[in-house]
């Protein structure tokens, strides 16, 4: 097993190259884990470096995926996750991304990256730029939204159910088959109602 490059060790490699230091907005410890923020536009060119550098190469996207931030002006923040198996260590690059700002796709340098970036796309409305097979891939085509927005109807637009009469999958409008339940919080006997003359005096007495 390789010597693991701590954070210290990785930052000092980033601050020492010129290129990619430059590209650099901030970077932030978390766990032990260092986290890169870059520029939209500089995506492709930092994840390139760390790749193919001979002091970083991290060769491994272990992951790629989207958080959403409603209430921030950029609202997206798309999270890649690398690993260096020759140096044993990881490290976290984020980028921000909306509609207006669309990011560049990866798949050039992590092929992986086709399925990712399709899943942020479906789950977040997330586009990227140069992902030739862009489409839903765990909603159905016809699916309306996205489900991880954190502004998505708890129960969605449409249900999906399988129609006897006519012998096939059919989309209609969200019902709720049933009255929501009011709970009583304070009470351990949460949502029960007893008749008065149960919780008479005389009656706890005869128990």
């Amino acid at each position: 097993m390789y010597e693991r490059k701590n954070y210290l060790e990785l930052l000092d490699d980033i601050q020492s190259h010129p290129a990619l230091n430059s590209l650099i907005i901030k970077h932030e410890v978390s766990a032990g884990d260092l986290s890169l923020h870059v520029a939209n536009g500089d995506i492709y060119n930092v994840l390139k470096i760390l790749r193919d550098d001979a002091s970083f190469l991290f060769s491994q996207l272990s992951d790629l995926c989207g958080v959403d931030w409603p209430e921030n002006e950029i609202r997206f923040e798309v999270v890649y996750n690398l690993l260096s198996m020759s140096n044993n260590s990881r490290i976290r690059i984020k980028s921000l991304t909306d509609d207006k700002n669309n990011i560049q796709s990866i798949c050039k340098l992590f092929p992986c990256a086709e399925w990712y970036e399709r899943e942020a796309y479906d789950l977040f409305g997330i586009n990227f730029n140069g992902n030739k097979d862009l489409r839903r891939i765990l909603t159905d085509y016809g699916f309306e939204g996205h489900p991880l927005r954190k502004d998505f109807p708890l129960t969605g637009y449409v249900e999906v159910r399988y129609d006897d009469d006519k012998k096939r999958v059919i989309y209609e409008p969200v019902e709720l088959k049933q009255e929501y339940r009011n709970f009583d919080f304070e009470s351990p006997w949460e949502g029960v109602k007893y008749p008065d003359d149960v919780l008479s005096d005389e009656a706890l007495d005869d128990k």
